[in-house]
């Protein structure tokens, strides 16, 4: 029905809402987002087990409480992320940061298991400021990531977006535990292979997985919102 309030006013129905499954600057971040969780989790989660493993498959023979030093030390990245983190991204952008790090991090991962040829003190200096390096980049990525979700829809679309992402993050990090898991306990019965034993293997598919991300941060699958006006 013809309303003459809204001719008067200039004020009519709201527009419908875009299809945000058909939002490709959003969707591709998501899955890109996805697939660093999926990393991130797993890394999480073999971490820890690498590090507490006696030192004849490769683990560092670190005590629980070694471990938890590690882990809160390097998990306090607060001050880093408001303070630090939103000058690399006026600097470089989301998505050069988002690749730079993720490039970054694959020969960091690279050097874990090496690390079993030190011992005491040194070792335990090294593994900490590893592991710190190893999260900063990971929150450059994922913050990065957010931050192109974002810019993809509109304010009113922004909750859902979020669903959406949070939905798929949550798969993802569900089965890179278990997968993980599996995954270590395959190398720690393979010490002896002629091709990347025991734990380099464990190491060289974490990579695998961060190098898969890195190259989908790329044209043709991650177009940021502002490419596609």
């Amino acid at each position: 029905m013809h309303n003459d309030k809204d001719e008067e006013t200039g004020v009519g129905p709201p527009a419908p809402k875009e299809n945000l499954f058909k939002n490709w600057p959003l969707m591709s971040s998501v899955i890109v987002y996805c697939v660093f969780s999926l990393h991130d989790m797993a890394y999480t989660e073999i971490f820890s087990l690498w590090a507490v493993s006696d030192r004849k498959y490769g683990g560092l023979s670190f005590s629980s409480q070694d471990v938890g030093v590690v882990l809160a030390i390097s998990g306090s990245l607060l001050l880093f992320q408001l303070f630090l983190y939103p000058s690399i991204e006026k600097l470089l952008g989301p998505v050069t940061s988002c690749r730079l790090a993720a490039f970054i991090s694959i020969p960091l991962l690279a050097a874990y298991p090496f690390m079993a040829k030190l011992s005491g003190l040194e070792l335990m200096l090294l593994v900490t400021c590893s592991s710190v390096f190893k999260n900063v980049l990971s929150v450059i990525v994922i913050t990065g990531l957010f931050l192109l979700q974002n810019n993809a829809v509109s304010q009113c679309q922004r909750g859902a977006a979020n669903g959406i992402s949070m939905t798929g993050q949550s798969l993802f990090k569900a089965a890179a535990p278990a997968g993980g898991g599996v995954l270590f306990s395959w190398a720690q019965k393979h010490q002896n292979t002629p091709f990347l034993p025991g734990d380099q293997m464990v190491f060289f598919i974490l990579n695998a997985v961060e190098f898969i991300g890195l190259l989908l941060t790329f044209k043709p699958f991650l177009i940021p919102a502002e490419q596609t006006q």
